[in-house]
């Protein structure tokens, strides 16, 4: 008996230690626009329209579908695409959420994510507030990821993307015509 307990033990440590797979990650950002909310969601209503604002973006063509199953497919400068698809719409609260529906970490280095948007009035009324939120997965779930495609590195690229598509909204907004 005594044997099989010192061969349990040294089998404990001799075998291989897996690591689990990977945790999700998050990402919030916000801005404010000097601008009426109705103003801002005029822009923001459209999912599909995201390449007339975003800097990031070649272009986004969509179904034009602002609903529960309406896509939209972005194209990044290198050419890559992403599909995004609607969870969530709601014009009266004016928020939607959506989801990534084709993976392509060339495009961009997550293997999933959801995000929810969503515009409020700020402290005056003509200032909205317009708040990014995302639960996302790096673009290589394995336990040794190639360093672009890792925790850190999904979560500087969903926090540039937020940043850029913030500033970007306000910027196209808040120009004078």
């Amino acid at each position: 008996m005594r044997h099989i307990l010192i061969f349990l033990g040294l089998l404990q440590f001799s075998l291989p230690s897996f690591g689990h797979g990977p945790t999700p990650q998050k990402a919030k950002e916000a801005i404010t626009i000097q601008a009426p909310l109705s103003k801002v969601w005029a822009v923001l209503h459209q999912f599909d329209a995201i390449g007339f604002w975003h800097p990031d973006l070649k272009k986004s063509e969509g179904d034009g579908k602002n609903a529960s199953g309406g896509t939209r497919t972005l194209t990044f400068a290198n050419n890559e695409t992403l599909v995004e698809e609607l969870d969530y719409y709601n014009a009266e609260g004016h928020e939607y959420s959506y989801r990534l529906k084709t993976e392509n970490t060339r495009a961009f280095p997550t293997s999933s994510y959801t995000v929810e948007i969503k515009v409020s009035p700020a402290d005056t009324l003509d200032s909205s507030i317009v708040s990014l939120k995302s639960r996302f997965y790096r673009g290589d779930t394995g336990n040794n990821p190639p360093e672009h495609l890792t925790d850190a590195a999904a979560v500087a690229a969903v926090t540039q993307f937020f940043k850029q598509g913030l500033q970007g909204l306000k910027n196209h907004i808040e120009k004078p015509y």
